[in-house]
């Protein structure tokens, strides 16, 4: 389902599902991200839902806490992230040992192409995008990946919807750009 005319980058609460239809296949980054065969199989063939929280703190500080939830209940990876640029560690249940930052930014501050393209307007309110970057703890890991990401909305079959592009770079140098695709479930 499209998300909602009026829903913009300034609060993106809601329910989402993945449009495995849509989105590109991801296979080869959770390889070369260290996750095993069995558990990337078991990803590929669930129904991946998410719930976004967005809002500011009582400082004004922007955050986006997304509880992802697999086909059957299964607990997915949770992402809490705080739009302030910090780099803050984190150990995920299937990423391992992460640091991780985002901030809104502008197109201009984006460096790849593949990350600037096709959003629309609404996802560049006020002249910011939200932009995360995310890491293996290599020294605790003991993998190097590394993971850039635009979040928005695009207009595609006709339809406004969320949307993430990645920008991932493997331990091998490996370069593999996808683009992740939500269709809108409701509100929380």
């Amino acid at each position: 389902m499209a998300a909602p005319a009026e829903m913009t980058t300034r609060d993106i609460s809601g329910k989402f599902i993945m449009n495995k239809s849509l989105s590109d296949d991801t296979d080869e980054i959770l390889r070369l991200q260290g996750v095993g065969w069995f558990k990337r199989k078991a990803i590929a063939m669930a129904t991946l839902y998410l719930s976004v929280k967005h809002y500011k703190d009582e400082g004004g500080v922007e955050h986006i806490d997304i509880d992802q939830t697999l086909t059957g209940g299964i607990q997915g990876t949770n992402e809490y992230r705080i739009l302030d640029g910090t780099e803050r560690s984190h150990e995920d249940h299937v990423f391992g040992n992460v640091l991780s930052k985002s901030r809104r930014v502008s197109l201009a501050e984006v460096d790849r192409e593949w990350l600037k393209k096709e959003w629309l307007d609404d996802s560049l309110e006020n002249g910011a995008i939200i932009f995360t970057c995310a890491k293996s703890d290599t020294e605790k890991s003991g993998t190097a990946w590394s993971s850039e990401q635009t979040w928005g909305f695009e207009q595609i079959d006709g339809e406004k919807r969320y949307a993430r592009r990645v920008h991932f770079e493997g331990p091998g140098e490996e370069i593999i750009e996808v683009r992740l695709v939500y269709d809108y479930d409701g509100p929380l």
